[in-house]
């Protein structure tokens, strides 16, 4: 009995394993310390000035680029920034020490025409988080659950070639909210 259980057991550990099994293989490439082309001048974040300036030069013909070789457009921007120690997109966290009020909001920054921001509570972590979208229409959004309010502080460019007030032509209408039917001097 014991010797035809153990000839079962093997008989099915070698239906199931290859043959021949793979072994692991690398490839040494020996990469000269001096390039065979003259790379090219990679301008700084000061010498940006228009949008043909965010297209990387590229990699020399046989090699692999780097970010900073390959980067175009906003992500060039933000590694040209991160190199001279801008923080290009102000990525750090919102002021969650204290509770926004009508009076003095929680400031949100945007170059956008809207922007999102989470709120977690006062204080920090007291709730789940709470996505609230601010707009350059409506710039003042209030946490539902704990009561913060943020607003958004508009720092993009000044022209106004991108921002369409007559929304009403597309056939879009803002949203009502609750806001809208709170009365002024609850403001």
């Amino acid at each position: 009995m014991f010797l035809q259980r153990s000839a079962v057991a093997v008989a099915r550990r070698a239906a199931v394993s290859p043959l021949v099994r793979r072994s692991l293989a690398t490839t040494a490439v020996r990469r000269d310390a001096s390039p065979s082309t003259p790379t090219t001048h990679i301008k700084t974040l000061s010498e940006i000035k228009t949008k043909d300036d965010l297209f990387g030069p590229g990699a020399a013909p046989g090699t692999v680029p780097t970010d900073l070789e390959q980067s175009t457009g906003l992500e060039r921007l933000e590694i040209l920034g991160k190199t001279e120690g801008v923080d290009i997109f102000d990525m750090k966290p919102l002021d969650a020490s204290r509770l926004g009020t009508m009076s003095n909001p929680v400031l949100v920054r945007s170059a956008g025409e809207e922007q999102h921001a989470g709120c977690t509570g006062v204080p920090a972590d007291s709730h789940t988080v709470i996505w609230l979208t601010m707009s350059r229409d409506r710039p003042i959004e209030r946490c539902p659950e704990c009561g913060s309010v943020y607003k958004m502080e508009y720092v993009g460019p000044t022209e106004d070639h991108d921002h369409h007030h007559d929304h009403d032509h597309h056939g879009w209408v803002e949203p009502k909210t609750w806001a809208d039917h709170v009365k002024p001097q609850y403001w």
